[in-house]
């Protein structure tokens, strides 16, 4: 906090695939356990991780040949990661490059045990895996060891009634099960009980446009520890705060 200039922590060497460089860098984690960031390199089809410690040059790839672009990590630091041209989701031990099918994974479709086009994720306590289904128009939920997903949030196609969704991307689930997910498309924030047919719109659904009440294509979210909200605002090239009651 204060700092004005920002600091390079991984790539920074221009766009290419070496191990000190990123192509088109998308989601990015901090592992705890190992002071690191593990950064969804997609421009390079890989995850690699950059230790933060100073002094570090380069990373080591984790996982090659997958076009990620979410990522999460649970308590017992297993690695979840949704591949968008494979359209699924799987879980890793760190140190595994296989991994586990937890979500999707049978071609691209709006079926059940299909998604089209995953994006962010987010995972519980129960390894419960939450996807942004983009081009489904909703938000899935997949129990561990599930062989198909449950429509949390829209799944009543494209449009911009508080049932529906358009291009979901940032996701995030609370203790009780409440779903807060950027609804891109409709440049909102909104947020779905559990169980809920219907969202409510929390933050933008403003038409779009540079208004501190409104977005344009707004996409990363994330809260901080007193329930403050920041969206990634893609298109007006900032970030916003939001107080949320």
């Amino acid at each position: 906090m204060g700092d004005t200039n920002g600091q390079v922590v991984a790539g920074g060497n221009g766009k290419g695939n070496r191990l000190d460089q990123l192509n088109s860098p998308r989601d990015v984690l901090i592992d705890k356990e190992t002071d690191s960031l593990i950064i969804c390199d997609q421009g390079n089809q890989r995850v690699v991780r950059w230790s933060r410690r100073s002094g570090t040059t380069q990373g080591e790839i984790l996982i090659g040949n997958i076009h990620c672009y979410g990522l999460a990590m649970d308590d017992q630091r297993y690695l979840y990661t949704s591949d968008d041209e494979k359209h699924e989701v799987r879980r890793y031990q760190i140190g595994d490059t296989n991994g586990t099918l937890v979500a999707g994974g049978n071609g691209e479709g709006a079926r059940l045990n299909q998604l089209n086009e995953p994006t962010y994720i987010f995972v519980d306590q129960q390894q419960t895996v939450y996807v942004s289904d983009y081009s489904n128009y909703r938000v899935m939920k997949w129990y561990k060891g599930a062989k198909k997903g449950i429509v949390v949030a829209g799944g009543q196609g494209k449009g911009n009634a508080l049932t529906q969704l358009s291009n979901p991307q940032g996701l995030f689930v609370d203790t009780l099960g409440t779903i807060y997910v950027t609804d891109s498309g409709n440049h909102r924030v909104m947020r779905w009980p559990k169980g809920a047919k219907q969202g409510t719109v929390i933050v933008g659904g403003n038409g779009e446009g540079e208004g501190a009440n409104q977005f344009k294509s707004p996409e990363g979210l994330s809260f901080d520890r007193h329930g403050n909200l920041y969206i990634a605002d893609r298109n007006n090239n900032r970030v916003q705060r939001f107080s949320i009651e």
